[in-house]
């Protein structure tokens, strides 16, 4: 296994995964591409604002519904996050399981992110299949903010959906056809649960999101109220041939047939979305 950083050295703040080379246990889809797009250079501006430098907690806040499966699948997400061979000195998450009403509101995430330990740390809320959110499924799968300034600081939250009855179409995809576009046969998920290895794959685009852009004055490009940001200048790329309809090519768990592109700890396998390399301006895949 060979160890690879999610964010361009560029950022102080990095992201690491353990990433799997090509085995006898895996192997590369060979689905042929009827095209070669040409991938055009990605400029996102830095707009002079603080950036998340240094050793960062990530809290999970849950919400609704969630299987011990369900949770083990995204906490070894998060605890992969970490560079080997030693666990940072913040190694202590917290995670905190909530109970409340089935429909929230864009409002309420702020209060259920601030449960959490507020220092150093980027707090995730996470809510289960049978919870609704406004705009869930319509405008986003997920967002990422901050809460007010203060004399105590900002700290930055996400909040991520389980669309796995709602809209795996649209928040799920390439392990659920999606609602537009081309029909291409959807992917086998890496760890069997469709709702949540997609929200791996949006959590990963929101924790990019944040590190790099967590208080509206880091890197992106477009509006600040829209902005296309370190994942999401690269939706829907995956692997190396990416084009509309078809994730690229990635690795392929012969005897599951589940596609993924990176390996964390305990085994898990997981799938995660290209990220803009700002050496290249280019959206630079795992695999």
């Amino acid at each position: 296994m060979t160890t690879a950083s999610l964010f361009s050295s560029a950022f102080t703040t990095l992201l690491f995964l353990l990433l799997v080379s090509p085995s006898s246990a895996s192997t590369t889809s060979t689905r042929k591409l009827t095209a070669l797009v040409q991938q055009q250079p990605l400029i996102l501006k830095y707009h002079n604002g603080v950036l998340l430098k240094g050793n960062f907690t990530v809290n999970l806040i849950w919400y609704g519904k969630f299987t011990a499966t369900q949770r083990s699948i995204i906490s070894d997400f998060i605890r992969s996050l970490s560079p080997p061979p030693k666990p940072p000195a913040n190694h202590s998450r917290t995670q905190v399981l909530v109970n409340g009403g089935k429909s929230l509101k864009l409002s309420d995430l702020a209060g259920l992110a601030s449960r959490g330990p507020s220092k150093n740390a980027i707090n995730v809320v996470l809510t289960g299949a049978d919870v609704t959110v406004e705009g869930f499924c319509m405008s986003r799968c997920g967002t990422h903010g901050a809460s007010p300034p203060s004399k105590k600081g900002r700290f930055a939250y996400v909040w991520v959906g389980n669309s796995a009855t709602q809209c795996p179409g649209q928040c799920a995809w390439p392990f659920h056809q999606p609602i537009y576009g081309p029909q291409g046969p959807p992917l086998v998920a890496p760890n069997n649960d469709v709702g949540v290895d997609g929200m791996v794959i949006n959590l990963a685009t929101l924790l990019a999101g944040t590190v790099t852009n967590p208080f509206d004055g880091g890197y992106y490009q477009g509006p600040a109220t829209a902005p296309l940001e370190a994942v999401s200048a690269c939706t829907g790329i995956f692997g190396k041939g990416a084009y509309p309809g078809y994730p690229g090519r990635v690795l392929v768990d012969r005897a599951s047939g589940a596609s993924y592109n990176a390996q964390g700890m305990f085994g898990r396998k997981y799938l995660l979305p290209a990220m803009w390399d700002p050496k290249t301006s280019q959206c630079a895949t795992l695999v």
